[in-house]
């Protein structure tokens, strides 16, 4: 049994309010933090952990707090990135309806520790009941005292509010989410100045990730050597995944980094295998922005080691022959599924979510979808693949922010791993119209009436 730091306490019955949650240790760092520690020494506890950013980027938190700008004198403050839309991923959802108490105690310590006295939760527009959940435990720990002015006789003055976002995922993009918070429309940052110069109106900002924030009231409870001791690596502490896809035990499920994918896959403690006797056919193992990885790829590194749930192995290979760890939506897809419609519903998706401030993303994920369109639905040809390909890498760190990467990185990948798919669509048309053509006649069945041409990677 791996261990347990943000979920140990999740199926407790009325964990979700104050009395249960002190009960059980809550708001101890809180404490700890106010009485015994000064907010530099907290900012060096989560340095130490080498907790990284969990909202898919994986930097260093503890760096990333250490960037503050503590000599303007301007009011500073924390923002909680909890717009969570990326699909395939909802573990934050999870943790803030089940044990909100846990990401309000992370803010009120990591508010201490950057010297904020006024902090928001940014949510998601569709998690409007989490919201009102997250509202609720907000005034319990005001009541408690561990919220407004002088909080546990400490001198030390904090706010928190949640803001409800309207439904746009660039808001994801801390930048973007500092424009909406600020009332207007949420289009990315040209950066520099970088968030902790100038930030929420123009104020120095740090915007941390939900599971984030999470994990600081263990790691000022328990010290950061504690914390970097599990793990594998510059892989530390524990992580949330989102398994979704055709697992016979979809849902979200905390482990420690380092754990292999076999295991996480096909164990009875997390995954429990695939739902039938159907073999895997892909995995995509961070959320629908990070590349697609074949089983081949998915079990095994490129240089033939057993591939771990971790940020260095999962990208072992770079994009050629590895993906990304992510957000830790991880996505499993039988031999049923179809590769290039997969394709297809992720490009849809980031066309219709690109603020369009950037040509590259505005055009080209437009063009994406329609090429795709077409190759799913039996119009296209070889052209296309091609196509697909230029268009792509001309999107590739050519925008404001990394919103064209992802929309990028799954095409790219898609073809890269799964030409061959691509061509069986153009050559029999009259076979994919069908929908579920690959249940009835499997890739394995059907590869051979592909002709071998040559690869573009």
């Amino acid at each position: 049994m791996s261990k347990k730091i943000l979920l140990e306490h999740v199926r407790v019955p009325g964990i979700e309010t104050y009395e249960v949650y002190r009960s059980k240790g809550g708001y101890a760092s809180v404490e700890k933090a106010l009485k015994a520690q000064n907010p530099d020494e907290l900012v060096e506890e989560v340095k130490k952990s080498g907790l990284r950013g969990r909202g898919g980027a994986g930097f260093p938190t503890g760096l990333k707090w250490s960037f503050i700008d503590k000599k303007s004198g301007k009011p500073r403050h924390l923002v909680c990135n909890a717009d969570e839309s990326e699909p395939g991923t909802f573990k934050d959802r999870f943790l803030m309806e089940y044990i909100p108490h846990l990401l309000i105690e992370g803010m009120i310590t990591s508010s201490y520790a950057l010297g904020a006295n006024l902090s928001y939760i940014y949510i998601r527009g569709e998690y409007m009941w989490v919201y009102r959940i997250l509202e609720k435990a907000i005034n319990e720990a005001k009541a408690a005292g561990w919220l407004g002015k002088n909080i546990q006789g400490s001198g030390y003055d904090l706010e928190l509010y949640v803001s409800c976002g309207a439904g746009a995922y660039i808001c994801g993009e801390e930048t973007a989410l500092i424009e909406s918070l600020e009332g207007k429309r949420g289009n990315p940052r040209i950066k520099p100045p970088f968030p902790a110069i100038s930030g929420l109106w123009g104020n120095p900002t740090v915007v941390n990730n939900v599971e984030t924030i999470a994990a600081v009231p263990w790691i000022i409870n328990n010290g950061g050597d504690e914390y970097a001791k599990i793990g594998i690596g510059r892989s530390t502490g524990t992580k949330l995944i989102s398994a979704s896809g055709h697992i016979k035990k979809p849902g979200v499920y905390e482990i420690e980094l380092g754990l292999p994918v076999d295991e996480f896959v096909n164990s009875d403690e997390y995954c429990g295998g695939m739902y039938s006797d159907r073999p895997m056919k892909a995995v995509v193992p961070g959320g629908s922005s990070v590349p697609i990885l074949p089983t081949e790829l998915f079990y095994k590194t490129a240089n033939g080691e057993a591939r771990l749930m971790s940020y260095e192995s999962l990208s072992d290979g770079g994009f050629a022959t590895g993906s990304m760890l992510g957000s830790g939506g991880f996505i499993v897809y039988d031999d049923t599924s179809c590769v290039v419609r997969n394709t297809w519903n992720f490009a849809r998706f980031y066309h219709h979510e690109s603020c369009g401030q950037c040509s590259p993303c505005r055009e080209g994920t437009g063009w994406m979808e329609k090429v795709l369109w077409r190759i799913e639905n039996g119009y296209g040809n070889m052209e296309d693949i091609n196509l697909l390909w230029d268009i792509q890498r001309k999107i590739e760190g050519n925008t404001i922010c990394p919103l064209g990467d992802a929309a990028a990185w799954p095409v790219a990948a898609a073809i890269r791993h799964f030409r061959a798919e691509f061509e069986y669509h153009i050559l029999h048309p009259e076979k994919i119209k069908n929908r579920d053509h690959f249940v009835a006649e499997p890739w394995e069945k059907v590869k051979h009436l592909v002709a071998k041409e040559p690869s573009l990677v």
